[in-house]
């Protein structure tokens, strides 16, 4: 249950327009008071250390969560744990945007909710919490009950999001260019284009419900629960779904070690389904879109805007690149990444080495013969030393595929859960049945 104090969405495009303008004055008058008081002891400031000075961070962190939608939601996306696509500065400062968003007054709620249903709304249910127990950028979810006094999670989406996507990303985009927080050099046109798609999908509940039935038909093992969608009253902008009990599954790291790799296990096992045999993956790594039933000890599955159908080719390519990553083969995995989209530029040798590198540190697990202990492993360390060492130099940053960044996204997600669980994992095993396929 959030305890976060309700602040009024604004729906407008000209009041979201307004909301960035202020925020980019804010930043210009810091950035000019920040710059004077070090020329006055000398010192030569540089234009992103002055744009990233904390109170800026803060600032943008906050108007960003006021304004939810499409700005906040790019901000969470260029922040994807294990990316290596932004400057470390930056990167840090996006991740702010991962707590959760501000809630709607009540009394918005309200109307959005008699919009939606009409005055009697309240009548689909025996009762309905006006606070929401979650809140993020695309909407808020609340607790309610039907007339058999059933739980339900009833996501409600803020008003104006759906409308505002396009300019939302396009504003913020120049607001960040503007401030030279992104490399002039670096053509992020396909990214951002396709933020909006996704952000668009994401907003579609409708569509997130068909996604939630798909999963239901293709998951046939009993390791995972997901919730059933009551389709006559949810629609485009509200999604009413059975609650899914549990913990967060962050929370599970007292239980014992056999459970915790069983989680870890069933998690990554499942990433691979998505990649492979489903070609249908849901992105978004974030924990909280994961609960653990003890009892059952199965682990149920929540949220699922964010997913993403995988094309073949890119499943494919992804096939060959992790088993040759298994192989430690540089020539084999130059030519996977290649079929996913990869190196479609020139590219300097010395450039090339290293993303190869970095893609046979992202197989490290899968070269183990037996069972990966993440507990005792620094991966996560070696993968961000050698991300960092490519972004230094900015002459040869390039934009990789798209599906590539929301795959890696997710990889990285899991492998962070894994390591916060010091599970153990034998993802060679999950991985045999793909290789030579």
């Amino acid at each position: 249950m959030t305890d976060k104090k309700g602040t009024k969405v604004p729906t407008s495009r000209f009041a979201r327009l307004s909301k960035l303008g202020s925020l980019a004055a804010k930043v210009a008058g810091n950035v000019m008071l920040e710059g004077a008081k070090q020329v006055s002891k000398g010192q030569s400031p540089k234009l992103d250390q002055l744009v990233l000075q904390p109170r800026n961070i803060e600032q943008l962190a906050d108007k960003l969560s006021h304004l939810r939608g499409a700005a906040m939601k790019l901000g969470q996306l260029l922040s994807m744990d294990g990316g290596d696509l932004l400057p470390e500065d930056l990167s840090q400062l996006l991740a702010k945007l991962r707590a959760d968003a501000q809630p709607m007054l009540h009394k918005q709620l309200v109307q959005l909710l008699e919009q939606e249903w009409g005055t009697q709304w309240v009548d689909n249910f025996s009762h309905f919490e006006l606070r929401p127990f979650a809140s993020a950028s695309i909407g808020q979810v609340h607790l309610a009950y039907d007339e058999q006094v059933k739980k339900l999670a009833v996501k409600v989406q803020y008003p104006g999001v759906k409308a505002s996507i396009g300019s939302d990303v396009d504003n913020l985009v120049t607001l960040l260019r503007i401030s030279g927080l992104l490399p002039q050099q670096l053509d992020l046109t396909p990214l951002f284009e396709e933020a909006k798609q996704q952000l668009i999908a994401e907003a579609d509940y409708e569509q997130e419900a068909e996604y939630v039935a798909a999963y239901r038909a293709k998951l046939t093992t009993d390791k995972f629960t997901l919730p059933k969608v009551n389709t006559e009253i949810s629609n485009g902008n509200i999604l009413v779904m059975s609650y899914v009990e549990g913990v967060d599954i962050d929370q599970t790291v007292d239980l014992s070690q056999a459970c915790r790799d069983n989680i870890a296990t069933s998690l990554i096992d499942l990433f691979f389904k998505e990649l492979f045999d489903f070609c249908l993956m849901q992105t978004d790594p974030n924990f909280a879109n994961y609960r653990y039933q003890q009892d059952s000890q199965k682990i149920g599955l929540l949220d699922f805007g964010a997913t993403r159908k995988i094309p073949v080719h890119i499943s494919e390519g992804y096939k060959a690149l992790i088993a040759a990553g298994a192989d430690n083969d540089e020539t084999a995995m130059y030519q996977g990444a290649k079929k996913i989209g990869f190196f479609n530029q020139d590219i300097d040798p010395e450039y090339l080495s290293k993303v190869l590198k970095l893609f046979a540190l992202a197989c490290e697990p899968i070269r183990a013969s037996s069972e990966y202990d993440f507990g005792q492993s620094d991966l996560a360390q070696k993968i961000k030393h050698t991300g960092m060492s490519i972004n230094k130099d900015k002459s040869e940053w390039h934009t990789p595929p798209v599906d590539a960044l929301f795959i890696h996204r997710k990889l990285a997600g899991l492998y962070l859960l894994a390591t916060k669980l010091k599970a153990k994992v034998n993802v060679n095993q999950l991985f045999a049945p793909y290789r030579g396929l």
